[in-house]
């Protein structure tokens, strides 16, 4: 089975913390093992995090968050699992105490990655009994918004668990790369290495800042890195001659005195002081949680901008994300409210800080979000859902009148409702209220028109009979409603007739 069912992880510090969100924000339960005595707290911190950040980074509807369990022992966590990730820190007698003691308690078909940074899996995997399963799973920080993990299996790992492992990764939005030798650090962190030993020495001989440092890299590479790599990068700068171009006119570089990778920088307290000083001058005093928000909130906008490159097809990490959303809609089920005979309850959420603007208030274009988010429920409600859009069908709205009655506060339960106010063969008419999910205030309307289209040939056209048979059902049930207060009022109307 391709999808994972059940996971384990054995350690809840950054990386492990960030397995465990990316887990549970994919609908999957969760086995968490950490003696540490705060780690429900630094585990707890980490979630609330990644799910700001999945606001931020997609409006596909998530499943239901799996069921975060903290399990006494060990064997307890990873008994039941089909996945399970090793997240302790990076001592190779520890690692190999841990992942024997795993291997021991989990079930035979298990599959076993090591979140190591650079320990080899022929080392780790050593006194296992069952070493096939075993391999590195090396995911980059944050793990619940970075895609990419290193998957490196040891002298023992079988072919069947690396392409087993790759194929498990995509539906929860992650992007498995083969490492196809064992090497120490792998590929990322020896490059990373490199930068890093560069970098140093630039602190060292006082050549600039860290924060001009990491100006340099945030403002010119970094952007090209985050959409296109290294080689392909390269390549542009060949020009129309490509590759070969750019290797014959810079490789003579390589030869020049300009780098000091070979020579490793003294790390001693006066260097180490420098930089400590220097960094947390450039922090200005942000916290790390803060440091961290911030961070998840721009690559949420990188990922979307990449989503949307290359023509809405997608490029790299936004390409993978476009199709992780394609899976979450297409696995979404819209369940049908058991009374038809009152306006559909359709959507529950919350307010988060990514939809609340400097008044702690949700911002316009939410409100628009959560009714079109009612609007798309509706649609999966009839029949009218991806299935149906991928057909060459849909229903486009045309028009949209929203009234902002009250204030949506920061941590606020909402839910939203729809009254169905008309059908025809090309038509919905619809009204949906947004009110406080505990006091059932309103907080705002929206009223929209949606036209029926055959997307293929770029026109209107009559909805397909299930699809129509299932909306009338639905209007027959709402015939009895009164007509909502404020429906078919245009802007301005209600002063006219107040003034008047």
């Amino acid at each position: 089975m391709i999808k994972i069912n059940k996971a384990a992880c054995v350690g809840g510090g950054v990386i492990g913390g960030g397995w465990i969100a990316r887990f549970l924000l994919a609908g999957i339960d969760v086995d968490v093992f950490d003696p540490h005595p705060e780690a429900g707290r630094i585990v707890g911190e980490v979630i609330a995090n990644a799910e700001r950040a999945y606001a931020m980074l997609t409006g596909a509807p998530l499943p239901p968050r799996g069921k975060l369990t903290f399990c006494r022992t060990l064997e307890e966590a990873v008994v039941d699992a089909d996945w399970i990730q090793e997240s302790v820190p990076e001592r190779l007698d520890l690692k190999r105490k841990v992942l024997m003691e795993i291997d021991a308690a989990c079930r035979p078909d298990a599959l076993i990655g090591s979140s190591t940074s650079g320990l080899l899996p022929s080392d780790l995997q050593r006194d296992m009994q069952f070493p096939e399963r075993l391999f590195v799973a090396h995911p980059y920080n944050p793990v619940y918004l970075l895609p990419l993990v290193e998957i490196v299996g040891g002298e023992k790992t079988s072919h069947a668990t690396i392409k087993a492992a790759i194929e498990k990764l995509p539906p929860i939005g992650m992007k498995g790369v083969h490492i196809t030798k064992e090497i120490e650090a792998f590929v990322g962190d020896r490059l990373l290495e490199a930068l890093w030993r560069e970098a140093l020495w630039l602190i060292h001989d006082d050549i600039c800042t860290v924060e001009t440092l990491d100006d340099v890299i945030r403002y010119s590479f970094g952007l090209r890195w985050a959409q296109m790599g290294l080689f392909q990068t390269y390549r542009i700068a060949g020009g129309e001659a490509g590759m070969r171009h750019f290797l014959a006119q810079f490789g003579p570089c390589l030869a020049w005195p300009w780098t000091k990778l070979t020579d490793v920088v003294d790390l001693d307290d006066a260097l180490v002081e420098k930089i400590g000083q220097q960094s947390d001058e450039q922090a200005a005093g942000l916290s790390i949680r803060e440091l961290e928000r911030i961070r998840d909130e721009n690559l949420a906008g990188i990922l979307q901008a990449l989503k949307a490159g290359n023509g809405g097809q997608g490029w790299g990490a936004g390409e993978l994300l476009k199709d992780f959303e394609h899976s979450l809609w297409a696995g979404a089920k819209q369940t049908a409210p058991a009374d038809h005979s009152a306006p559909l309850k359709l959507v529950e959420a919350k307010v988060s800080p990514a939809w609340v603007d400097y008044n702690g208030h949700m911002t316009e274009h939410r409100y628009l979000q959560v009714f079109g988010d009612t609007t798309d429920a509706l649609l999966r409600l009839i029949g009218a859902d991806l299935a149906y859009v991928e057909a060459g069908h849909s229903y486009y709205t045309v028009e949209t009148h929203i009234r902002h009655l009250g204030e949506a506060k920061l941590g606020q339960a909402i839910s939203s409702a729809c009254q169905l106010l008309s059908v025809d063969d090309k038509r919905l008419h619809v009204f949906h209220t947004m009110s406080d999910a505990v006091s059932g205030e309103t907080l705002a309307t929206a009223e929209q028109m949606l036209l029926h289209v055959d997307s293929k040939a770029g026109k209107s056209s009559p909805a397909a009979p299930d699809v129509l048979a299932k909306a009338r059902a639905i209007i027959e049930a709402h015939a009895s409603l009164p007509l909502p207060d404020g429906a078919g009022r245009h802007v301005g109307q209600k002063r006219q007739v107040e003034t008047a």
